[in-house]
C-alpha cells in the first residue's frame, strides 16, 4: 500500500524522506553533548590552567613548539605570568586560507613590558584522525577550544610548518579596553575548559568568539573571517591611511620564517622591533 502511494506520488515521497533526514539530522545535532574527555589531537588537547586575581594572572601550560617544515620539531611547554598593568599592546593576527579571500584563521597577541608576549588562538578542538570541516563544524562535530601559546608556537606553525601568510595588525585600545579584553578571554579560557561548548562555524567560530568579548555586534565578516581585518580597519581599530597599505604593512610571514630557530624570548623581540618599526609608536584607541 505504502509502495504504491509513493510510486503515484514521486515527488510527494522525496519531500517526506528529504524531510525525515532533515529531522533525523537535526535531532542527532540538538541531542549531542560536548565533552572534554575525547583523545585530541596534540596541539589541542590541554588547555592551560588559570590562576585570577584582581590584578594579575597565570597560566599554566603554554605550548612553546618549535617547527620545521615537517611538523613539530620540539614540543615545549612554558608558564607564563603578568599583572594587567603591564599589558602595553594587542595585536591582531591573520592567517588566509586557501579556497578564497573570505576564509582565514585568526588569533590575539599580547604583549607586555620587557618585550614579552602571550597568545591566544580560538579552534575547533580536533580528535585524532579527524580533519576540520566547515559544514561539519556548523554541526556540532567538535568541541571549541581556547589555546594559549607563545607568538614563536603561534606564528612558526603557520609559516614554517604550514607555509601560510601570517599578517599582524596593531589594534587601537585604550588602556581599560585591553585590560578587560584580556581578562574576559581568561575568564573564558576557564569556561571552555570545565564546562565544554561545541565549535559552530557560523555562532562560535575563531574570529567571532573574539568579537563577542570585544562588544562588537555583528557582521558577517565574523563568519567570512577573511573579511575581519577590513571591518575592524573600518572601525578605526586598525590604523592606516586605506586598508591596503595597512595590509601590506602587516604581512610578516618572510620575516618569521627568519626567525624560526630563535627561542622564544628573543623571537618576541625580533617580532616587537619588527613591529614597531613598521607601525612607529603605541596604536592610539579609536576616538
Amino acid at each position: 500500500m505504502a509502495w504504491n502511494w509513493i510510486r503515484k506520488r514521486p515527488f510527494t515521497g522525496v519531500a517526506i524522506g528529504l524531510g525525515g533526514a532533515i529531522a533525523i539530522l537535526a535531532g542527532s545535532v540538538m541531542l549531542a553533548e560536548p565533552r572534554l574527555d575525547r583523545t585530541w589531537v596534540d596541539n589541542l588537547a590541554v588547555m592551560p590552567k588559570i590562576e585570577l586575581s584582581q590584578g594579575s594572572f597565570a597560566l599554566d601550560h603554554v605550548a612553546d613548539w618549535s617547527y620545521s617544515p615537517e611538523g613539530p620539531a620540539q614540543k615545549d611547554v612554558v608558564t607564563f605570568a603578568n599583572t594587567f598593568d603591564d599589558l602595553r599592546n594587542v595585536w591582531f593576527v591573520v592567517e588566509p586560507q586557501p579556497g578564497g579571500e573570505y576564509a582565514a584563521h585568526t588569533l590575539i597577541l599580547f604583549e607586555f613590558g620587557g618585550d614579552r608576549i602571550v597568545g591566544l588562538t580560538v579552534e575547533a578542538r580536533l580528535e585524532q584522525g579527524e580533519t576540520y570541516d566547515a559544514v561539519q563544524g556548523a554541526l556540532n562535530k567538535f568541541e571549541l577550544s581556547y589555546i594559549w601559546a607563545t607568538a614563536r608556537e603561534l606564528l612558526t606553525r603557520r609559516v614554517t610548518f604550514l607555509d601560510k601568510d601570517v599578517y599582524v595588525y596593531p589594534l587601537r585600545l585604550d588602556e581599560t579596553q585591553k585590560r578587560n579584553f584580556l581578562r574576559s578571554l581568561l575568564e573564558g579560557t576557564i569556561d571552555v575548559s570545565t564546562q565544554p561548548r561545541f565549535y559552530n562555524t557560523l555562532f562560535s567560530n575563531c574570529t567571532n568568539e573574539l568579537a563577542k568579548v570585544a562588544g562588537l555586534g555583528w557582521h558577517y565578516s565574523w563568519v567570512l573571517t577573511g573579511y575581519s581585518p577590513q571591518q575592524l580597519f573600518h572601525l578605526k581599530l586598525i590604523p592606516g591611511e586605506t586598508f591596503e597599505s595597512a595590509k601590506e604593512t602587516a604581512l610578516l610571514k618572510r620575516e618569521i620564517a627568519s626567525w624560526n630557530d630563535l627561542p622564544s624570548r628573543e623571537f618576541d623581540s625580533a617580532l616587537l622591533g619588527e613591529l614597531r618599526e613598521r607601525f612607529g609608536a603605541k596604536p592610539q584607541p579609536a576616538s
